[in-house]
């Protein structure tokens, strides 16, 4: 089976932001699923008009009861054995994040194949961009659940008490996170303007490094985690998965910048989704638990 063909039971739940312009959260996220032939589900935890990064912008947050009543809807939908991965990505408060625990906790009891991908969008360079008790839910309620997390390198060191000063100690904290699968966005890079991107498990740990480009900056987490556990749903290798998922990030990326497109212009590059062309440098590192090369 390839990531374009879907089985019965393709479907994935997508919890996190939405948008009206742009391709960052759900708007990122659905897409990719859906263009390699995954049903989604959308639940949408905050609803702005664009990316704040872009100025000013209004928030509708849904009320905490509602948005519980709505993920408790999903536990007994009738529909629920067709979905076989969850990917969560922003989360407005800790409320959201407590009934999101639940939800994936009754899925996983039902079906323990279930596949769940955290991206726990929580800061940057410049800190903390949601409130500390969400940061802090995310951290004690969804990454335990996990199988599968992304974060940024900011956000690995906040959530493991660290600061990473190298991939050494960058892959020391991924094993310490929990999840047994670590994949780590904007890492170190081993060539000059560069950045990479750092996948680690309990076995091996693998670096994808391409060219730093100046282009817009939004969305590429949510894009990675999708197309990531695109690959992995497909039965690819975690090498493999890791290759093509930063390529075609990186393509999707530097065609935009070349536009001079302020978002990914996702509905232009589709194609860079299923079949990347851009060459990105694939690295095996020393995995910190056996200390010779995976």
């Amino acid at each position: 089976m390839t990531a374009s063909e879907p089985t019965s039971t393709s479907a994935v739940i997508v919890i996190s932001s939405h948008v009206v312009r742009g391709s960052i959260g759900n708007r990122a996220a659905v897409f990719a699923l859906e263009r390699l032939g995954h049903p989604v589900w959308a639940v949408p935890t905050v609803i702005l008009p664009w990316h704040p990064g872009h100025g000013p912008a209004s928030r509708i947050i849904p009320d905490e009861s509602q948005f519980s009543t709505l993920i408790a809807d999903l536990e007994r939908a009738p529909w629920l054995g067709e979905v076989r991965a969850v990917l969560t990505g922003f989360m407005s408060n800790a409320a959201q994040v407590k009934a999101v625990a639940q939800l994936i906790a009754t899925m996983k009891a039902n079906n323990p194949k279930l596949q769940y991908i955290c991206d726990p969008v929580i800061g940057d360079t410049k800190g903390l961009y949601v409130a500390e008790s969400t940061a802090i839910a995310i951290r004690d309620l969804l990454l335990p659940l996990a199988d599968i997390a992304t974060p940024n390198r900011y956000e690995l060191g906040w959530l493991t008490g660290t600061e990473p000063a190298d991939n050494q100690q960058l892959m020391e904290a991924a094993l310490q996170a929990g999840p047994d699968t670590m994949l780590v966005t904007s890492a170190f890079a081993m060539m000059r303007d560069s950045i990479s991107n750092v996948l680690v498990t309990r076995t091996q740990a693998l670096m994808a490094e391409h060219r730093i480009v100046q282009g817009p900056g939004n969305g590429m987490g949510d894009l990675t985690s999708a197309l990531f556990l695109a690959r992995k749903m497909s039965g690819m290798s975690e090498e493999k998965a890791l290759q093509m998922t930063t390529a075609a990030v990186f393509e999707i990326l530097a065609r935009a910048a070349k536009r001079g497109a302020d978002e990914l212009m996702l509905e232009a590059d589709a194609a860079s989704l299923e079949r990347p062309m851009a060459m990105v440098q694939l690295r095996r590192l020393v995995h910190p638990n056996h200390g010779m090369s995976a």
